[in-house]
């Protein structure tokens, strides 16, 4: 392949890695405005994550411009680019991680998180949904005169019918959409794309200051 084509894949691969930051800060800003269910999905520690792995993206982008306009002899900027990016994959896998778990403990998760939300807050999921409770009509149950929940002998009476009547089903239906389309994994595409077209115009220009100094041994011109 030749070194223009690898530095078509590079730029591409620059401008997706720049894209994946901006993407990464702007879902960081957005998950963390006051909503209820944003606010129970992504912790405090999530966002900051993100936007760690936003801002850390953005700078890789900016490296690998610089790295790109140095002279072909000078790859140093290209190596320092490949360290960044080593660093860019340790901390999607890190989130990208983190997040997969708790996927997978959604159910038992948002017990806690339910648990621990103001009364009006329950309320406001329990009307919503038109359920009581989490696993069960009585367990963190906010009974406030007025609502589905009006009385704890009707979130009691719940218990002796369908699961659907729990807030565990609607809740965990709701945010597993967000988990699932919130793909953190994705990010590796342009993180492993950029290091394999660094590492591709390391080893080009290599050749191309290698020949260089063959031709010039020999006295000739346009040996490359």
């Amino acid at each position: 392949m030749e070194l223009k084509h690898t530095y078509g894949f590079y730029a591409l691969f620059t401008l997706m890695t720049l894209a994946g930051g901006a993407i990464a800060i702007a879902f960081s800003i957005i998950f963390g405005q006051s909503d209820l269910f944003f606010n129970m999905i992504f912790s405090r520690t999530d966002l900051t994550s993100g936007l760690i792995l936003g801002i850390a993206m953005a700078a890789t982008a900016v490296l690998s411009v610089f790295a790109a306009v140095q002279r072909n002899h000078n790859t140093g900027g290209l190596v320092a680019l490949n360290w960044m990016l080593l660093i860019d994959f340790v901390i999607v896998l890190v989130v990208g991680t983190r997040l997969w778990f708790f996927s997978l403990r959604q159910r038992a998760e948002f017990f806690n998180i339910y648990a621990a939300l103001p009364p009006a807050s329950r309320v406001q999921i329990q009307d919503m949904f038109s359920c009581c409770g989490y696993f069960m009509g009585n367990d963190s149950t906010a009974v406030i005169g007025t609502g589905f929940c009006a009385n704890a002998t009707f979130a009691d009476t719940l218990n002796a019918t369908v699961s659907s009547n729990f807030c565990v089903t609607p809740i965990t239906a709701r945010t597993d959409y967000t988990l699932n389309n919130t793909s953190i994994y994705a990010y590796m595409v342009p993180v492993i794309g950029l290091f394999l077209a660094s590492l591709s115009v390391i080893q080009q220009r290599s050749e191309i200051e290698r020949f260089k100094k063959i031709d010039a041994k020999r006295g000739g011109r346009g040996f490359v």
